[in-house]
């Protein structure tokens, strides 16, 4: 199984760092199929693009022919991983974990292939361990390793509580990789530490180390934060495909870069030279975006529903048709404040903010544009309240 460049390219696009790079060659100068490993800790259901990041190279190893291991972790899930922490997560049952595991996994094979992925449960082999097995195990790394960790050293010079299962989590983590014998695991660059110790406890063990392979954060929608359900800033690949195509087609300029590289395969050359053509105004950054936003949508949903996606997009901006995914805000019956509603419907961040929009005129009900900052309206069965080019909320009356 020889490595040409090209397939070098592809297993290292997009890739922060390799710890080791010389290693990583000569396992696969060996010629035979390496154990790729992934642990995921399914604590919420759905997955978005910043998930697929290491997905998609996942499947980059398997079209080379490696077999990857997926460890859902039911274990590690209840205790909550730290990385980028600055407070305890909370625990979650074991019950919830592999509810949300099962959602997990029918969206994770929208990218690995399955007939090249082996699942196993890291409880499988956690719940059967004993007390004395467990203690072996903290004593392979100390306190102070611990505090090495900025989030947990930057929590303790804080005063910020660390619960001490917490420090089970990257020992778990790396014991995950001695019993699948992992020799590539893959993980964002916030699971560096956690990989490291996979690493450590397989040269502790008899076992040659894995390789560790690190991919960027992807950023969310508003550009700042590292996409997060929590922050609001995230794209669901089971989202309707007109709200992923809106959502990528409205992203800060900065972000198309990053995106192509890491959620598509187009040629970074061809990538750069479409950019450079932006910068000279040659280009419509538009255009890009909308080339963005057409291929991952086909990769979720398909191209026909992307080009229905795109031309939906286009109506909308016209004025000629509305979102199918508008969210619904329900009231009591009667006036309402303009810039209230504007804020209850999360078009806007605050009432302020939504006189602005009016003042500017942005703002419409049922059509009708509202040039009063003052001005109520009367909310009698449904209406639609847009702000601005692509906000949109449909306003009902409260059912008794």
């Amino acid at each position: 199984m020889s490595l040409s460049s090209q397939a070098w390219q592809t297993l290292t696009r997009g890739v922060v760092e390799i710890l080791s790079e010389e290693e990583l060659k000569a396992k696969l100068a060996r010629g035979k199929p390496l154990n790729i490993k992934l642990g995921v800790d399914p604590t919420a259901p759905d997955i978005h693009l910043g998930f697929t990041v290491v997905m998609r190279k996942l499947r980059q190893f398997q079209d080379l022919g490696h077999r990857v291991i997926l460890i859902i972790g039911d274990y590690t899930a209840t205790v909550g991983d730290p990385s980028g922490r600055n407070k305890t997560r909370p625990i979650l049952s074991h019950a919830e974990v592999l509810q949300n595991a099962e959602t997990y996994k029918q969206q994770f094979f929208k990218i690995v292939d399955p007939a090249k992925t082996t699942m196993v449960h890291n409880g499988d082999w956690f719940s059967k361990m004993t007390f004395t097995e467990v203690t072996r195990l903290l004593a392979q790394i100390t306190v102070a390793q611990m505090l090495e960790r900025e989030d947990f050293k930057n929590r303790y010079e804080s005063g910020q509580p660390i619960s001490l299962h917490e420090f089970l989590y990257p020992l778990m983590q790396g014991y995950d990789s001695v019993v699948i014998e992992a020799d590539v695991e893959l993980g964002g660059t916030d699971q560096k530490f956690n990989v490291l110790r996979g690493r450590e406890l397989q040269r502790a063990m008899g076992k040659e180390p894995q390789v560790g392979l690190f991919l960027p954060i992807l950023l969310g929608t508003d550009g700042r934060e590292k996409m997060s359900k929590s922050l609001g800033n995230t794209i669901g690949i089971s989202e309707p495909p007109q709200s992923v195509y809106h959502k990528l087609y409205s992203l800060p300029d900065p972000l198309v870069e990053s995106y192509f590289q890491l959620l598509t395969d187009v040629p970074l050359d061809e990538v750069r030279g479409k950019l450079a053509d932006v910068a000279s105004g040659k280009l419509n950054p538009n255009a890009l975006k909308d080339e963005l936003a057409r291929n991952i949508v086909t990769q979720y949903h398909g191209a026909e529903a992307a080009e229905k996606a795109a031309q939906e997009e286009k109506s909308i901006h016209a004025g000629e048709s509305l979102p199918t995914d508008m969210p619904t805000l329900s009231v009591e019956a009667g006036e309402h404040w303009v810039p209230a509603l504007l804020t209850q419907a999360e078009l806007v961040k605050s009432n302020g903010e939504g006189r602005r929009l009016i003042e500017n005129g942005g703002v419409s009900f049922d059509g009708e544009k509202i040039s009063d900052s003052k001005a109520k309206v009367i909310v009698s069965g449904d209406h639609v309240l847009r702000a601005g080019k692509r906000g949109f909320a449909k306003i009902q009356t409260a059912k008794p």
